[in-house]
């Protein structure tokens, strides 16, 4: 093994959104957290080179995306996939994924026009939705302890819906960890074109693959009325450095998004190590992911394997992806108030209350973090729960 996950970093007094700023979050500031979704692992031995590199140089001035060894980077990093293919033309720089969002939504809708998105869902959605003034249509997902399973005839009813004129998507999805099948995929497209509904897919988990099963891009069933926004944060972690981007294959809505990244929100200058980092990851660090996902494996392992011998009243089963662990806590008949009370008052254990998320029947725990952390918060939640 090249990385020893295992290490442990101390990153208090780092200005850690995860761990200096807890009470946030949770009230106090002495638990342990398994919050945001970044993880406690350092970055890739070439994302580090890269960047002591450019460090090197005495000058940080402003920095264009828009060249072949920027794009070409993530664009090599699809076509690893040899059924897949990505035109670099498509490609555009973000700062960040929900930004990118927010500006598709309003390039693509109206205000009181309806997006539509799977629920639970990532949080950010919630306000990225209502903030520009659009309603929001919810269509039910389970987690993996309930097979994953998709309300499709919500769904087509939803989207056959006229006001309903996007479909935002999260493949992985955050928080259930379910990985879109092409089948699906397929079927997801197939309604939307059928009710001219506009795809916008959040890929970002997209090289956490825990299962057998593949992640297929949105753009390999179509690149008609879609755009797949991504980053190299999560799987690398470096979200600290901004950087994402977008695969955008319509030229005019292409030329819609730069207008507005350019002349309206002045944001075409790119963070040089956000530029940096996505290179370095992209060109030389595949085999980071590869010890990554094996590590994540064996702790979602022992997550399941201590929940089934210590709190067997909590039902979870290993997603298909991601490293956020949705665990169903609905047998414990409390509220989400209650046993986040617990939890942080009694277990002093930071995880996330799943009504954040849209469903207080879970709660959502990272696990992207060096085994002895994992083991020390299930002590703790057991120990909370058996109070």
């Amino acid at each position: 093994m090249q990385y020893n996950f295992d290490q442990e970093i101390d990153r208090h007094q780092t200005f850690s959104t995860q761990w200096d700023y807890t009470e946030d979050r949770f009230g106090r500031n002495d638990i342990l957290p398994f919050s945001i979704s970044d993880t406690d692992f350092p970055v890739s031995d070439e994302i580090i080179a890269a960047l002591k590199k450019r460090m090197a140089h005495p000058i940080f001035g402003y920095t264009r995306w828009n060249h072949q060894a920027y794009k070409g980077s993530i664009k090599s990093w699809f076509e690893r996939d040899p059924e897949v293919t990505v035109a670099e033309d498509w490609l555009v720089y973000s700062p960040s994924v929900v930004y990118t969002i927010g500006v598709l939504i309003r390039l693509m809708s109206n205000p009181d026009d309806v997006v539509a998105t799977f629920t639970p869902m990532y949080d950010a959605f919630f306000n990225t939705i209502t903030a520009n003034h659009r309603q929001l249509a919810t269509i039910p997902i389970q987690g993996a302890d309930q097979d994953n399973d998709i309300s499709w005839e919500i769904m087509a009813s939803v989207l056959a819906d006229e006001k309903t004129k996007i479909l935002l998507l999260t493949n992985p999805h955050n928080p259930t960890g379910h990985l879109f099948s092409e089948a699906e995929l397929k079927r997801i497209v197939a309604l939307c074109q059928e009710h001219h509904v506009f795809i916008i897919s959040d890929d970002i988990h997209r090289d956490i693959i825990i299962g057998e099963q593949s992640y297929v891009p949105i753009t390999k069933i179509t690149t008609d009325n879609v755009a797949l926004c991504c980053s190299n944060t999560k799987t690398f972690n470096t979200p600290g450095l901004i950087g994402a981007y977008a695969m955008i294959p319509d030229q005019q809505l292409r030329e819609q998004y730069l207008q507005t990244l350019k002349q309206k929100d002045a944001l075409s200058s790119a963070s040089i190590f956000g530029v940096e980092s996505t290179i370095a990851s992209y060109t030389g660090s595949a085999n980071y992911v590869t010890e990554l996902n094996s590590y994540l494996k064996e702790n979602y392992q022992i997550l399941a394997n201590f929940l089934a011998q210590e709190l067997p009243e909590l039902e979870f089963k290993i997603p298909d992806a991601t490293y956020l662990a949705w665990i169903n806590v609905s047998k414990l008949n409390l509220s989400s108030d209650e046993l986040q009370a617990k939890l942080v008052n009694i277990g002093q254990v930071g995880i996330m209350a799943g009504s954040v998320y849209g469903d207080s029947r879970y709660i959502r725990m990272n696990i992207g973090c060096p085994k002895s952390k994992l083991i020390e918060g299930l002590r703790r939640m057991k120990v909370a729960l058996r109070s």
